[in-house]
């Protein structure tokens, strides 16, 4: 940090315009890391971060440095509220492809010279833009460093005739044939709809232009990935920066997060209460140590009614408490009796709680919590592992997929609610009794060796979430490749 002080005084300010991708799962990790950076760069940055109209809405009021100011351009796209429902993924990247650039140009024309673009990583006419205007595009990448090294080799997919589409067909084949990965089932590929063919899947597009960034940033941290992150920086002449787990504040601590114990407020009977009073902390406060399962399904992810009404089931027969985050769509009709209520309100009983929305780091943070189903999203999990919190995987799409196989199989802080995953993998309500209680680890006269797999889990998160938080620690591996990154655009021209 001495030496970063020192070319910082030799420097005028720098001007990053930052753009992610407008979703909040690809939002989030972008602003976080921008949070980062002012705090490295201090007074010689200025970060212009750029957002639709209804982004601006929701993030102006959230605490941001001065060194932060959002810029807004019109909504040119559908509501992410609205468009997970109609439009799917590749659908909708078409349409922020074919919209985005524009106003963003706009945007451009009206700020003061800029010295960087950071950009999410399938906003494409980015690297046009800065080769055009002479600006280093460094992209932002918002999973993890395996599923960028298969996206990466889709061309070797296509010769050996395989398709990140359709995995669940492909059983246990297994493929060992991508740098840095070993052999691995197909199965446990990221799963993309359309295919690995760029001709046909515009998600694809992004990783036939990387030869014109300048750099690349990767939310994740070394440890967890050392194998596949080495490899890729053997393949890519540009540099490769492992920075995460990119959260909101990486000095808070497991302590910081807890609310005061002892304000008890659940009776047997449930009531709603105004979540805006954060009531589900208190909740939290009134339940034992390690005792609540914390279920949470991402912001994009649907769960089928069909399904939700045996995992609602399950989860009563099971007895285990739980928090749920519902966005209201989720729960049908007449599956859980204490889960009415609109979306501003909170259901609450001794044993379980429903919100619509929830601080999702400071509850994995908090210590009632014991463990989270999660849809495997990289945010959750590196929140996850951030906590020290182990997990019961329920992926949905995507890098989920391979995220589970990280989670479950390397590095062992999980365990499989199924085989299968997506609309084929209906779970009733008995397995879900049955998965729920060996993870909470409460099989009352259970054989030994299921409570030491369950004891053994925890165990490992723990030791992992130290790993996590050294990584993020003053000369730990993420720190230090965010100073690396500031030294590096400290040196491009006109900074």
């Amino acid at each position: 940090m001495e030496e970063i002080n020192k070319e910082l005084k030799s420097v005028k300010r720098c001007h990053i315009v930052a753009v992610p991708f407008p979703g909040r799962g690809l939002i989030n990790p972008m602003l976080n890391f921008c949070k980062h950076l002012a705090h490295k760069l201090e007074d010689n940055v200025k970060i212009t971060f750029v957002v639709t109209e209804e982004w601006f809405g929701i993030l102006e009021s959230a605490p941001m440095p001065p060194q932060i100011h959002l810029r807004s351009i019109p909504n040119v796209t559908p509501s992410e509220f609205v468009r997970t429902l109609k439009l799917d993924f590749e659908s909708f990247l078409e349409i922020v492809v074919a919209e985005f650039e524009a106003p963003f140009k706009h945007v451009l024309n009206t700020v003061e010279p800029v010295n960087i673009i950071i950009a999410d990583i399938y906003l494409t006419w980015a690297y046009s833009i800065g080769n055009q205007r002479n600006i280093p595009v460094v992209t932002f990448w918002t999973t993890s460093s395996f599923v960028f090294n298969v996206l990466c080799h889709a061309d070797l997919l296509t010769k050996n005739g395989h398709s990140l589409a359709n995995l669940s067909d492909c059983c246990d084949e297994v493929i060992d044939y991508i740098p840095g990965v070993s052999p691995t089932r197909l199965a446990d590929m990221p799963l993309i709809p359309r295919g690995n063919d760029p001709k046909f899947n515009p998600e694809m597009v992004a990783f036939t232009m990387l030869g014109k960034i300048q750099s690349l940033l990767i939310p994740t941290f070394y440890e967890i990935e050392p194998q596949v992150t080495d490899t890729l920086k053997t393949i890519f002449p540009f540099p490769i920066y492992t920075i995460g787990p990119s959260i909101p504040n990486t000095s808070i601590t497991i302590e910081q997060h807890h609310h005061i114990r002892g304000k008890k407020i659940g009776s047997c009977s449930a009531k709603y209460v105004n979540n805006n009073q954060h009531s589900y902390l208190e909740w939290l406060d009134s339940q034992p140590i390690s005792s609540v399962l914390y279920i949470a399904f991402g912001t994009t992810v649907s769960i089928p009614g069909e399904q939700m009404e045996e995992i609602l089931a399950g989860l009563s027969k099971s007895g285990v408490r739980y928090l749920l985050v519902s966005r209201g769509g989720d729960l049908t009709s007449g599956a859980y009796d204490d889960a009415g209520g609109d979306n501003d309100e909170i259901c609450i009983s001794s044993r379980r709680l429903v919100v619509p929305w929830c601080d999702q780091l400071r509850v994995l943070c908090h210590s009632s919590v014991g463990g989270f189903w999660t849809h495997c999203g990289w945010n959750s999990t590196m929140e996850s592992i951030y906590a020290g919190v182990p997990m019961l995987t329920f992926p949905i799409s995507f890098d989920q997929i391979p995220n589970r196989k990280l989670i479950v199989d390397e590095l062992k802080i999980g365990m499989k609610i199924t085989k299968e995953f997506g609309a084929k993998a209906l779970v009733d309500k008995n397995e879900v009794e049955k998965i729920v209680k060996k993870f909470m680890n409460i099989n009352e006269g259970a054989e030994e060796d299921v409570n030491n797999e369950a004891r053994e889990m925890r165990k490992r998160s723990t030791e992992l979430k130290e790993v996590c938080r050294r990584a993020l620690a003053k000369g730990g591996s993420s720190d230090t490749n965010l100073e690396s990154f500031v030294k590096d655009i400290l040196k491009i021209p006109g900074n």
